[in-house]
């Protein structure tokens, strides 16, 4: 796990949580038919949506986005799954997923950039847990970099 937090730039307390991140629902699923109970993603990812969501208002905001028009504007392209997905590319998640057999067959994480958008926000979910609202944010800015320009530039 040292790698991938290398990678994201951040060091898990709980090395657990990123763990359940990382873990798909189908690899959790086989995972307890072998009797090894595991959590997957999924309810990390609806919390990093919603931190996600929050940190981008804010950077919008401080950006001098004038309306909530060209806030909601700017923030449904930061959080469209390709942007996703490409800083997930760029931060190395891919290669840490843990898929289900099928999943894994199948080529999931190559096909399409739902599954790296899912985990970049359960990551987003799981600083959140481990380390607060801070941690997150200072996650999302670090990733984010320069992808937020002031208004009207």
């Amino acid at each position: 796990m040292a790698t991938i937090e290398e990678n994201i730039g951040y060091h898990f307390k709980n090395p657990a949580f990123l763990t359940q991140a990382l873990t798909r629902k189908a690899f959790a699923n086989e995972e307890r038919q072998q009797g090894r109970h595991q959590d997957d993603q999924e309810i990390l990812c609806t919390l990093g949506d919603a931190v996600l969501k929050t940190v981008f208002v804010e950077l919008l905001i401080r950006a001098r986005y004038p309306t909530p028009d060209a806030i909601i504007q700017a923030k449904i392209q930061l959080e469209h799954e390709e942007a996703l997905a490409g800083i997930a590319g760029q931060i190395g998640i891919a290669q840490a997923i843990r898929l289900g057999a099928g999943e894994r067959k199948q080529g999931v994480v190559e096909k399409g950039p739902d599954v790296l958008a899912e985990t970049l926000k359960a990551t987003i979910g799981a600083i959140y847990l481990d380390g607060g609202f801070g941690a997150a944010r200072d996650a999302v800015i670090r990733w984010y970099g320069n992808r937020i320009r002031p208004h009207g530039r």
